[in-house]
């Protein structure tokens, strides 16, 4: 654990819930690994409280902060600024002050694709089946079409803000993996007892965008196992939740011989990408990785 002194400079991450949050544990790994006067802390944010937080961070000299749920939509109009790709997907994971104010970005998206990228498959042929539609699968999204998913199904449980999710990406452009041409970002939106409905195919990249599963909830799945026997081959389920480890939804996909993903792997390179941007310099990856890990294996 670093030492903290009144020299010790803060990083941290807001949310609502925040004791589940293992950013902590991958952020401070680094920066012991690293050496560095700096400490990662988790900050329990209400959304009422959202904008006398960031005055009151700003105010004691916290550099930078990941943004957690339920605050990734909610934090744009209280930032001065935010990158094109963060206006883009409509949600900030990542702010940093400066003299100008609170600036912000999405590093979610890179976190997403990452696992992906390195499979050997025709993303052309696969349809993204994603589940939920806030933040998280906003972030998601723009990682599907990235990979240049051939369709991306986003179901939902609220009419209404599944029509203002759809709507809001119709002039939206992003660019496909190995293409300097953007190109629109085509989303179809539909309630979330239509999805046995579009669940029997072949090629789906299932994601979890949802909180269900998530630590207590260790017997819940956004998919039952009925509805995962429609499935066809060669699918792959990813679940953004990364405790516990696996969850209920994976291991019903696990059962059926898909691939299974976790959110770990995710947690740790969009924060590797927040930390370069904090500190300027390389994140350590594998410490970061190792560290989630070993700490997610004492945990059971």
């Amino acid at each position: 654990m670093p030492q903290i002194t009144g020299t010790t400079k803060l990083l941290g991450v807001i949310g609502n819930p925040i004791a589940h949050s293992l950013s902590p544990v991958i952020h401070n790994a680094a920066i012991e690994h690293l050496g560095l006067d700096y400490f990662y802390v988790p900050f329990l944010v209400k959304p009422a409280d959202l904008a006398t937080a960031l005055d009151g961070l700003a105010s004691i000299g916290v550099v930078g902060c990941s943004v957690t749920i339920p605050h990734k939509q909610a934090i744009i109009p209280l930032l001065a600024n935010i990158t094109p790709l963060a206006r883009a997907v409509g949600a900030v994971n990542t702010i940093w002050h400066t003299p100008a104010g609170w600036q912000g970005t999405n590093t979610d998206v890179a976190g997403f694709v990452s696992p992906l990228m390195a499979m050997d498959r025709d993303w052309s042929q696969t349809t993204a089946i994603v589940l939920g539609n806030g933040g998280a699968a906003r972030a998601v999204v723009a990682g599907c079409h990235q990979l240049g998913c051939s369709k991306i199904q986003v179901f939902g449980r609220d009419i209404d803000k599944l029509a203002e999710f759809r709507s809001s990406w119709q002039e939206i452009q992003l660019r496909v993996t190995n293409s300097d041409t953007p190109t629109s970002v085509i989303v179809s939106t539909h309630r979330w007892d239509e999805l046995p409905d579009f669940i029997d195919r072949e090629d789906l990249l299932i994601i979890n965008c949802t909180p269900i599963g998530m630590h207590p909830q260790l017997d819940a799945s956004p998919i039952d196992a009925e509805i995962f026997a429609k499935v066809g081959a060669n699918a792959i389920a990813y679940d953004l939740i990364y405790t516990p480890r696996p969850t209920k939804f994976l291991q019903l996909a696990a059962q059926r011989g898909f691939t299974a993903i976790d959110g770990t792997e995710m947690l740790v390179q969009q924060g590797a990408m927040a930390f370069e941007l904090w500190l300027q310099q390389p994140a350590p990856v594998a410490i970061m990785h190792q560290a989630l890990l070993a700490y997610l294996a004492a945990r059971h």
